[in-house]
């Protein structure tokens, strides 16, 4: 690929510390430079925004397996995948992918799956894919040879879940939906049944499992999260470990724990866009107008993270650069990343280009190179 070599003018930009204001931006060998580069191509009337960076997000499922076993060529889900991000100006993503008892697109067979093909498709996409593994913490048969896989799958970024109905399992109740989730896994009900109970009836040795798991991790280079804490103990608990990541918060009290101890906090943007959570969970929008959040995620639906930014923007909630720096700086930052999140002279050329008047879409740039483009902007790049 031959990254742009060209000058911007005319935009709204929204530059680091300014806000969004009219001047030129410059692209050349993959980053944003100081000076003019290259042909001017007249932008006015669209806004000029660093790239979405999605932290977490597993709406590629229903590209990978659209049907239980429709899909063979998994390379082809992966660069469909692809596609959408780049529709919806997301220019890295982090491909949350389980490894769960759950069994079927959420087995550990299929996540081998999943890794194997992102890799498989790595040189020929624009978009920087990012595979995260999910990982069910009562696995314990699974913990023995893990880091190994996970080393193998080339992983930079693992996350801890524990999805067991525990209050049902401890009366011996089947959960809801126990048959449709054994059929999904390939399971006998009873058997699936049985399963979780064993899990759970070994819920006391997870802890030292888990201290063993995180520091190998860690000592590997790997980043580590938890996912839906509930309470300052479980987040006090994940941080003595290592896991400085708070994964979709599920209450005031975590979210408040995790910031107090140092913590990132992530929230999911669709529940600011639907204006709180589908679970009944903490308000997002609570949680980020208290200052309790470093940056959103897709989660399970692309199109959000924009949304959401652009929303909080107009009802002011936050400035346009505050609120764009939860989907772009300040990801960047969890994730370790000094090379993107700003259009700063340096810097990955990652932007995202808006139509000034609807806000939609028209074009996404990753890494200086076109991922995305619609529409009558087109014909601008061409003349």
């Amino acid at each position: 690929m031959i990254p742009l070599e060209l000058t911007m003018t005319g935009a709204q930009v929204l530059l680091p510390g300014q806000g969004l204001s009219r001047t030129e931006l410059s692209i050349a060998d993959g980053v944003v430079q100081s000076d003019g580069a290259g042909r001017q191509v007249d932008l006015s009337g669209y806004l000029i925004l660093p790239g979405i960076i999605d932290l977490h997000g597993d709406g590629f499922e229903r590209h990978i397996a659209p049907r239980r076993g429709a899909m063979k060529q998994m390379a082809e889900g992966i660069l469909s995948v692809e596609a959408e991000l780049a529709a919806n100006g997301i220019t890295t993503a982090v491909l949350a992918q389980f490894h769960s008892w759950e069994g079927g697109v959420r087995g550990p067979e299929f996540a081998g799956q999943v890794f194997e093909a992102i890799t498989s498709v790595r040189d020929d996409v624009v978009t920087d894919l990012i595979p995260q593994l999910r990982f069910e913490t009562h696995m314990l048969d699974d913990y023995e040879g893990l880091p190994e896989l996970i080393e193998h799958w080339q992983v930079p970024y693992v996350v801890l879940n524990d999805h067991l109905p525990h209050d049902r399992l401890a009366e011996g109740r089947k959960p809801p939906r126990l048959t449709g989730q054994a059929l999904k896994a390939g399971r006998n009900p009873e058997a699936h049944f049985e399963l979780l109970l064993s899990m759970h009836a070994r819920r006391a040795e997870v802890p030292d499992a888990l201290d063993t798991l995180c520091t190998e991790l860690i000592e590997r280079g790997v980043r580590l999260g938890s996912h839906d804490d509930a309470t300052s103990q479980d987040r006090a608990d994940w941080r003595e470990r290592g896991v400085n990541i708070s994964e979709f918060p599920e209450t005031l009290e975590a979210a408040e724990a995790a910031k107090a101890g140092g913590d990132h906090v992530i929230l999911g943007s669709p529940n600011v866009v639907r204006g709180g959570s589908h679970k009944g969970n903490a308000s997002a929008v609570d949680l980020i107008a208290m200052g309790l959040c470093d940056a959103l995620a897709s989660d399970y639906h692309y199109p959000s993270p924009r949304r959401a930014a652009l929303m909080m923007a107009k009802s002011g909630l936050l400035d346009m650069a505050g609120a764009w720096a939860l989907v772009s700086s300040g990801p960047a930052e969890v994730l370790g990343f000094s090379d993107r999140g700003t259009l700063q002279p340096g810097k990955r050329a990652d932007l995202l280009i808006l139509d000034g008047a609807s806000h939609r879409v028209a074009a996404t740039v990753s890494g200086g190179n076109v991922s995305y483009m619609s529409g009558s902007i087109a014909t601008r790049f061409l003349n």
